[in-house]
């Protein structure tokens, strides 16, 4: 094989799967969320031709607070499926190879995509039978795994040099924000036009092509972790095969001794991450019922059009300014700052009342994705070569149950305060982010 060819598949790795996987994630998201919401109203109001338009019912309280409940036990299902295999393959990654671990989930969103399609073609077909999408989802770990696995990929490729390393976090980082500007133009248009059974063929049609890059293009990194043939270990290796050790290697690679501070900076950093996506989620979980409600009252095509200018500003933060800071400002301030416009963004959100209130929170928001690109990067900067898998399995379990836990408090809160503060889950997302700004200070 050519240098040139060699050289560039270290040069484009792991953010085509970020972006494929990211990209399908915001097209099914608000197409589930916006199915369930049709399907409640269908149940309560036995009226398709009223239901088919969301301005005839989108101010219906009993629709919103059912709707909301149904995408609580959604979420919930996708949580706490999710949480075993998150938390095992990271350690079986760092012996195994982080391809595997990348394809997993791609494989059965493709039979979670093919149910959800079948929900919106069949009519008479309950809505609960979307948990059992969800389910299919979770059994892989869903995009934690794909974090994880992409994430412990570059901190193997990038061993010894850790400002390459926190630059390569950040674009890689930056293809979630890119594949949502994309997912959510393409999602919103596919709805518009075609409905909501193109939304679910686009989201298929991505897990295709990630599986594709997967197989066609990427090799796993050359490094020094344990790679052994369970007939080639020795019998200490093959005792470490079994797959509840790949849990107890995790928790290891986490709460072991280290020099210094460093284990207590890194549980410090592992709850930062814990709460950026508990926010994160909990903000999405409620985003479409929100902005759907008086006085907003967007449209299907308007809500895909905000998140895309919001993902893509985001993304600009991290391809553009992120690497032109990081020339004169520490990344840890960069981190700090991050997490003070992202506490800025949420508290206008909670207050805006009309359009340009809601589109200047993505401008406030653009830098807020830097924080946690520092912080995946000091995380795998503390734990050495053969741990980097088990401690990104550690922390992918723990933002696995951010699903379940953002969704009990947001979509739980979101109905109780919908007739008197709506915005009230936004100001406590504001809250937990100020409690990651105390962390890292």
């Amino acid at each position: 094989m050519s240098a040139w060819k060699e050289k560039l598949r270290r040069v484009v790795t792991v953010e085509p799967v970020i972006f494929f996987y990211m990209t399908s994630t915001f097209i099914v998201t608000p197409a589930y969320q916006q199915m369930i919401i049709t399907k409640v109203c269908q149940a309560l109001l036995k009226n398709e031709t009223l239901c088919s338009n969301p301005k005839h019912h989108k101010g219906d309280e009993e629709i919103q607070t059912t709707a909301s409940y149904i995408l609580l036990l959604f979420n919930a299902t996708l949580s706490l499926v999710s949480i075993p295999p998150a938390i095992m393959l990271g350690s079986w990654s760092d012996r195994a190879g982080r391809r595997w671990v990348m394809a997993f989930p791609s494989l059965l969103s493709l039979l979670s995509g093919g149910l959800l399609l079948a929900v919106s073609l069949l009519g008479n077909i309950s809505v609960y039978w979307t948990l059992l999408a969800a389910a299919l989802t979770g059994l892989t770990g869903g995009h934690v795994s794909i974090f994880l696995s992409s994430f412990s990929y570059l901190a193997d490729l990038t061993m010894g040099s850790s400002s390459s390393r926190t630059l390569r976090m950040a674009v890689a980082e930056s293809m979630i924000f890119v594949g949502g500007t994309v997912g959510f133009l393409l999602g919103g248009f596919l709805q518009q036009e075609f409905g909501l059974k193109a939304a679910f063929a686009a989201y298929i049609g991505c897990h295709v092509l990630a599986l594709l890059y997967i197989a066609l293009w990427l090799r796993d990194p050359s490094t020094g972790r344990n790679t052994c043939i369970a007939e080639q270990c020795s019998p200490e290796d093959q005792s470490r095969l079994n797959i509840l050790k790949y849990a107890k290697l995790s928790f290891k690679a986490v709460f072991k001794r280290r020099s210094g501070q460093e284990r207590l900076k890194l549980h410090f950093l592992i709850l930062c991450t814990f709460i950026n996506n508990l926010v994160a989620v909990g903000d999405q979980s409620i985003l479409l019922l929100y902005l759907m409600y008086e006085p907003r009252e967007f449209t299907t095509a308007l809500f895909g059009v905000f998140n895309s200018v919001r993902m893509l500003l985001l993304g600009f933060g991290l391809l553009g300014l992120f690497p032109v800071l990081m020339r004169c400002i520490k990344e840890m301030t960069l981190a700090k700052l991050s997490a003070v416009f992202r506490i800025a963004s949420y508290v206008l959100l909670a207050f805006s009342n009309n359009t340009w209130m809601v589109f200047l929170v993505a401008v406030v928001g653009a830098p807020a994705g830097i924080s946690q690109a520092v912080i995946r990067s000091l995380s795998s900067a503390i734990v050495g070569p053969d741990e980097q898998g088990a401690m990104f399995s550690f922390s992918a379990s723990v933002e696995a149950t951010c699903i379940l836990i953002a969704s009990t408090i947001f979509n739980g809160l979101y109905p109780l305060t919908l007739t008197t503060v709506p915005g009230m889950p936004y100001i406590i997302m504001a809250v937990f982010m100020l409690i990651v700004l105390i962390l890292l200070q």
